[in-house]
């Protein structure tokens, strides 16, 4: 077990360069990464190598086992991305996961796994951002931010900071929030929960659990429960079939993967849409986890219309028939709509959303992708109206509400290659422009000689 190899890297590489972006009066940060899981340490690294200093990352879970997703609202025995997709290494294989388990497991082991276990997933990243001395700073939440000019205030629970650039690596929920079918809304939070929530499954022992959704955070939930001894977990879909077919990867192919940003809308539309119809595809694993089971019970066709509460026990109308059970999990994901996110209140209206850029054909309308947010290039958010929110462009978004903009689950390792270099570059081009009066100066500024005219003197004349 030696971390030798990663250490040689960065001996090679060279030491990062000084920060080149000079101090504001009054200005904290030059950028603030809101989410301190893997996106957010990611982008710590590349922007410290980009030489672009006064970077904070900020959480708001109490400590490091409680941030991001893994150990917490993730379920899943094993990650449903390939191991060899590049990660937060971002071109330094010495600091990719299959270094890092290599070294303390072998070759072989690493051979031997087909995908990466969650939990050595947690590890690794726990490593990862010790490693690199990334900082984050826990049990802090962004309750607002405020537009100051050229900079903003973020309104903090630790009080006020400010900063010139904001990167929203916030997770799934980071643009939105957990999605609920209509029929759970009106169910006290005593009987019901989203897979976002932490939930006590300790407490579900020996209950009848109904899960509504049948993508892979469903199954996930359902396999817990019953390995928690639940008495019976009913499943419900809304399809009269499982999702199977990983529609994506159609467009999975380099060219597709760089190059998505600069396809035409109408393009990027019908990919969104041919994805949402396709439907999110559990993994093999997560299906046979919950099947062993005998207690478990799939609905196909079965959509929750209306759920109530009779005594103690929750009363649903699923699929034309009545079901009785004693708690229900909502496995339905999330939905993305700035507009429902209150540290973004002061500007949500002026977000440029899919829906005020583009109009689909007649059979494409889709009023859940609609709500996303139309960003450039930089993943930054556009002006509705130009001219009325220019500040936008300093708040860049690396979460799912990318997803109609850029095709791949942006937060995910899917989106690492490429999002996080190329956000990274944007965010350095920005702020060098911003101050191109400085760096002017800078670059035809007095510069010391390597040598005297006493070196080459005596050659002179012969």
């Amino acid at each position: 077990m030696t971390d030798e190899a990663a250490r040689e890297t960065l001996r090679l590489i060279g030491r990062a360069p000084p920060n080149w972006v000079p101090d504001r009066p009054g200005i904290d940060h030059n950028v603030v990464l809101v989410g301190g899981g893997q996106s957010g340490c990611a982008y710590a690294w590349a922007l410290r190598r980009a030489g672009i200093g006064k970077v904070s990352v900020i959480d708001a879970a109490l400590d490091e086992r409680a941030a991001g997703i893994w150990l917490n609202a993730a379920r899943m025995n094993l990650l449903r991305t390939p191991k060899a997709l590049t990660g937060p290494e971002i071109g330094l294989p010495a600091l990719s996961f299959q270094a890092w388990y290599e070294a303390r497991h072998g070759q072989a082991a690493y051979a031997a796994i087909d995908r990466i276990r969650r939990t050595d997933w947690a590890d690794y990243l726990s490593w990862y951002k010790a490693f690199l001395g990334i900082e984050v700073r826990y049990d802090t939440r962004l309750n607002r931010i405020e537009p100051a000019g050229d900079h903003f205030r973020l309104h903090l629970s630790t009080g006020i900071e400010t900063t010139r650039k904001v990167v929203l690596t916030n997770g799934v929920g980071g643009n939105g929030g957990p999605y609920y079918p209509p029929a759970l809304v009106g169910l006290p939070t005593s009987h019901r929960a989203h897979t976002a929530d932490a939930i006590d499954f300790a407490a579900l022992h020996g209950k009848t659990v109904a899960v509504v959704g049948a993508a892979a955070s469903a199954f996930d939930v359902a396999g817990v429960a019953l390995e928690q001894g639940a008495k019976a977990v009913h499943l419900f879909a809304r399809r009269d079939n499982i999702a199977s077919v990983p529609i994506s990867r159609s467009r999975g192919f380099a060219g597709a993967y760089d190059n998505y940003r600069s396809l035409p809308d109408a393009i990027r539309w019908q990919q969104a849409v041919r994805f949402q119809r396709s439907g999110s595809t559990p993994t093999v694993d997560a299906i046979s986890r919950a099947v062993a089971f005998s207690n478990f019970h799939l609905h196909l066709a079965s959509p929750w219309t209306a759920a109530r509460l009779d005594g103690d026990r929750i009363v649903a109308q699923a699929g034309g028939t009545e079901f009785r059970c004693d708690f229900a999990i909502a496995g339905t994901g999330y939905f993305q709509n700035p507009n429902a996110r209150p540290e973004l209140a002061d500007f949500a209206r002026h977000i440029l959303l899919w829906q005020d850029r583009y109009t689909p054909p007649l059979g494409e309308e889709n009023d859940a992708l609609g709500t996303h947010p139309y960003l450039g290039e930089g993943h930054e958010y556009l002006e509705k109206t130009p001219g009325a929110a220019p500040f936008l462009g300093n708040i860049h978004v690396h979460n799912p509400a990318a997803f109609v903009s850029f095709g791949v689950p942006i937060g995910d390792v899917p989106s690492m290659k490429r999002d996080i270099p190329g956000v990274t570059a944007r965010i350095s081009r920005d702020l060098f422009l911003a101050d191109l009066d400085k760096h002017a100066v800078r670059m035809v500024g007095d510069v010391a000689p390597d040598f005297g005219p006493e070196l080459y003197a005596q050659a002179i004349g012969r």
